[in-house]
Order: structure tokens, then sequence, then C-alpha cells
């Protein structure tokens, strides 16, 4: 099923290059206008199927994970120095695609300006500080989501979850009610992904027809540009794993490689967690500290899928000719740290965190279809950037836990 639908979008992206082509190359710019017009119709009924799912996605997922986590604090140390690791790794994976994005600018020169004028109204001015911080507050929840306000939503769900935890058992019936509820909506989310291949070569066709094959030099200078950033951050991820692990660096990336490269080939970093939890325990780390921290990285640590979004948000401000302060890239940032967060293994779920940014920073949200003509491409890395990031993570609590002296009751079966 997953080769298949690898197959429908590879077949659908040269599809709507050669569509695009023909279009632009046989009709007048006014014809060719109007067919991207209908193309867009495609690729804006994918949009508003996102943003149907987008609210009750982040509010049950997140109510729920973060009811989860807070309990799984309990167990103590581990949990503690894990979530330290993604957190950094999650602020670092930001800041060096902020700074990325702002060196290379690969959104510059796309020339999608005009467009944006023709498809949007006129632009409020964006939020300072202050009316940011205040707009964070929702006045009523259900506002929150029928606007799909998602800070707001984001804010609430962590009222929620804490709350959740805390009463304990009390709760757990209605803990257990989201968590039926979110699957639910996963599976929603999956229904609506299988509709992307046709959004894809829409979009590429729509693009191509208009702006004409030019704009593929814009999506090889994003591809790249991301895959140089992408390199950068495991290079950073390694270095410091090789700090605590040592010796044991090289066979530890012997032991991530293969798992990397089924979620390179899958697009997903969920195809690769069963080998990767049976290598770094073949390695000799601890079983019982990497089946907890495996499975909390893979909601806590998505860091190439974090990296991807503040890329793809700032690609689409950069080829719309629109500026983003630096207070507003860091309110970005802060933003994103927290909603990427949310939506943990849902499908595209990069897709879903970047449609939920464009609002709170006046970006046009047709710009979502430029970063879907080529999401798979980039999808290969980001889940290959998830798993080698999940793994190092995992390998360095063990041996931060083996570091320090454990009674030998208290000691695992194998220890690193």
């Amino acid at each position: 099923m997953k080769r298949s639908f690898v197959m429908f979008v590879i077949l659908a992206m040269i599809g709507g290059l050669i569509a695009g082509t023909v279009v632009h190359g046989t009709l007048s710019p006014e014809g060719a206008k109007a067919a991207a017009g209908y193309f867009d119709q495609v690729t804006a009924i994918f949009l508003r199927l996102i943003k149907m799912i987008i609210a009750p996605l982040v509010l049950t997922t997140l109510t729920a994970g973060i009811g989860h986590i807070e309990s799984a604090a309990t167990v103590g140390r581990i949990g503690a120095k894990a979530m330290i690791w993604f957190l950094t790794a999650s602020f670092v994976a930001l800041l060096i695609g902020l700074v990325m994005v702002n060196i290379l600018e690969p959104g510059v020169g796309a020339n999608v300006a005009q467009v944006a004028a023709a498809n949007k109204p006129a632009l409020a001015e964006a939020q300072g500080l202050t009316g940011f911080l205040e707009h964070l507050i929702p006045t009523s929840i259900f506002d929150a989501m029928a606007k799909n306000e998602i800070l707001q939503v984001v804010v609430f769900s962590l009222f929620a979850g804490i709350a959740i935890s805390a009463v304990g058992e009390k709760a757990k019936a209605l803990l257990h009610i989201i968590e039926q509820a979110a699957t639910v909506i996963l599976k929603i989310t999956t229904y609506v992904m299988m509709f992307a291949p046709f959004a894809i070569f829409a979009a590429i066709a729509g693009t191509i027809s208009t702006q004409g094959l030019g704009i593929l030099v814009t999506y090889a200078k994003l591809v790249g540009s991301f895959y140089i950033s992408v390199s950068i951050l495991i290079g950073l991820m390694v270095f410091v794993a090789w700090l605590v692990v040592g010796r044991q660096m090289p066979t530890l990336l012997r032991a991530i490689r293969s798992p990397a490269l089924i979620a390179f080939s899958t697009s997903t970093s969920e195809a690769a967690f069963p080998l990767l939890l049976e290598s770094l325990e073949a390695m000799g780390f601890s079983s019982k500290i990497v089946s907890f921290v495996l499975p909390l990285g893979y909601s806590f640590n998505l860091v190439g899928s974090t990296m991807y979004c503040t890329f793809a948000a700032m690609f689409i401000a950069q080829a719309y000719g629109i500026h983003i302060s630096l207070s507003e890239q860091v309110l970005m940032l802060l933003m994103l740290m927290v909603t990427s967060k949310g939506i943990a293994g849902v499908p595209r779920a990069s897709l879903v965190v970047v449609a939920a940014t464009l609002p709170y920073f006046n970006l046009p949200e047709e710009g979502l279809f430029l970063i879907l003509a080529v999401d798979h491409l980039m999808d290969m890395g980001r889940s290959a950037t998830n798993v080698i990031g999940n793994g190092l993570a995992s390998a360095v609590v063990a041996k931060w836990e083996h570091a320090r002296p454990i009674p030998v009751a208290e000691r695992p079966e194998v220890i690193v």
C-alpha cells in the first residue's frame, strides 16, 4: 500500500509536469491562466480538507499526549533526560532551518507575488508581540476551533492535558474517550492524505501552466537547500552523540543506517520503528530504556519534520515577496516548537503544521500549493532525519543512565 502510494505520487509529479508544460506551451497567457484556475480548484479542495482536520486533530492528540507525558514523567529521570534532549534538538533544528533559509533564500526569484495579489485580499498588518500574547488565550474553545485558531487550541489543550493528568484515575475514562476521538480523526487524516497525489498533480500543473519550467529552478533550490540544512543538523547531532557515546559511535551509525534507509525510501519514519528498536537493543543498549525513549521520541523528537516547517513557511514568504521581520521569525520558531509536537505520527503532518502556521504571519494559504509540488522529495529526507535523531537520542539517554551509578538490584539485564 505504501509502495503504491509512492508510485502514485511519482506519477502525479510527472503527469503534472507534462500537463503544465503542454498548457504553458500551447495556450495564450490568458488561456493558461484559465486552465491554471481549474487546476487550482483541485488544490483548493485539498487545502480545505486539511483545514477541516487541523483543529480537532491538534485538540485530541495534544491533550492525550500531554496527559501521557505527565504520567510518563513519573518514571523518573529517564523521561526528564529524554525530554531535555528532545526539546533541545527541536529548538536547534528550528534555529538551523531559520538561519539557513535566510542565508540560502530558496524562494527568492520565484516571482509569484502577482499570484498572491490576484487571489488574496489585502493582508492585515502582522501582530506585535503584545497582540500576539493576548491572542494566545481563547475566549472560547469552540470559537477557536470554528475559526481554526490553532495557537488558542494548543493553549487549551495544554491546560486540559495537564488537568487530566492531575486528576488521575477520575479522568481515566475521559482520557480514553479523547484517545478514541484522536484515533478516529487520525483515520480521517489518512483518508484526506489519499487525495494528495491528485493535489500534487494539480499543484505542479497549475504552477507550470502560468510560471513555465523556470519554476523548476526554484524547486531545485528549495530541495537542495533543505537537504544541505538537514545534513548540517545530522552532523551536529552525531557530534553531540559522539561526545556521550564515544567509541561506540561507528557501530551505532551502522545500526541506524538501515532503519534510516527504510524511512528514506518509504517517506515514513514509522516504517523504520521495529528495525530501529531491534538494532539498538542488539547493540547492547538497555531494552528497558530504549523501549521507553524511542516511542517518546516518535512523538516529541521529529527533528526533520520540525526543521521542514520553518523552511516551508519561510520559503512561501520569500516566494511571494513578503517580508517577515526578525521578531516575527522568533515568534514563528516558538510557535512551531509547540505546534510541531501536537500532531506527531500523522501522515504528511508537516503540511498540516505549515497550513496552521501561515495565517498567523499573513502568508497566503495558496503558498501551500508551491511546497506541495515537491513535498514528497523533502518528506524522504525529513523522515530519515527523524529516524536518525530518535536513534541517537535513545542511545544517548541509555548511555547517560549507564554513566550514573545504579544499584545492582535496579540495573537492567543488558548494560551498554
